[in-house]
């Protein structure tokens, strides 16, 4: 029992592996809990198109001297705005409009680019490094988790309705169109904060990944909200563990933790 205790332990005697694992945490439950909306919606491709449409902000933010986060934080936003008019045109269905704002973001990133003859390696912002996290990057998170789970908290009834039934909710009264800004914003918010700790790759799969396990187990909003943010956080440690005893990359091994839990989740379901 003692043996099992220690090996627990060891890992999280070391103040990177505590950080690491607090952004997990952070990261993991705060996406989880987007991640069941746009589980629903059918936007998983969201996560990927924000992340990689932040190309342009942390081009000019370079090139203007400005901190790269809040350059890739400003594109978010315009992104979320620009993803959320289009889809607000009938004409044009949600996955159609993130699929092209996504594509044109992310060309007009690269134009800059070779345009100034800039060509610095931004990959730390694509890919991440959760061991590396600092103090001032777990304050943004927990800023950021407190905005954005306190925001679905507050107007869960409003976009849980218009989620699943944007007519009803027309006709009573309430705007798809306006809940549809408002999650769009904080996925901007969660994914930009995200990859500038963990990367692309570790916020996209955690804001689909672990909904999609959860959603599995449970059809109930809230329950699978904490269904989402357990496996979440499990994934994390796992990953974590993987990475300290196995020599792995952490992100890497998160992300295939939780993907072993939609199919643990997939035999419990059948």
């Amino acid at each position: 029992m003692s043996a099992l205790l220690d090996v627990l332990v060891e890992p999280f005697r070391w103040g990177f592996m505590e950080s690491g694992l607090l952004a997990a945490v952070l990261v993991g439950v705060t996406c989880a809990c987007l991640g069941v909306y746009v589980v629903l919606r059918r936007m998983a491709f969201i996560g990927d198109a924000l992340a990689h449409t932040t190309l342009p902000g942390l081009v000019v933010a370079y090139l203007a001297g400005w901190r790269l986060d809040v350059g890739a934080l400003a594109a978010g936003v315009v992104t979320a705005g620009a993803i959320g008019w289009l889809a607000g045109k009938r004409a044009i269905r949600e996955d159609t409009a993130i699929g092209i704002v996504f594509t044109a973001a992310f060309a007009l990133g690269i134009l800059i680019m070779s345009r100034a003859h800039a060509y610095r390696d931004l990959s730390h912002m694509l890919f991440g490094d959760i061991l590396a996290v600092t103090r001032s990057d777990l304050a943004l998170m927990v800023v950021v988790a407190a905005v954005v789970l306190g925001t679905l908290a507050l107007l869960h009834k409003e976009i849980e309705l218009t989620s699943l039934d944007p007519a009803y909710a027309a006709s009573i009264g309430l705007s798809p169109s306006r809940m549809r800004y408002v999650l769009l914003l904080l996925l901007a918010l969660t994914v930009v904060v995200g990859i500038h700790a963990v990367g692309v790759v570790l916020t996209s799969a955690l804001l689909v990944t672990p909904a999609a396990a959860a959603g599995m187990l449970t059809d109930r909003i809230p329950r699978m909200m904490l269904v989402a943010a357990a496996i979440a956080t499990a994934s994390g440690a796992v990953g974590l563990y993987a990475s300290y005893y196995a020599d792995v990359a952490s992100g890497p091994a998160i992300v295939l933790a939780a993907t072993a839990a939609v199919a643990l989740a997939a035999a419990v379901r059948r």
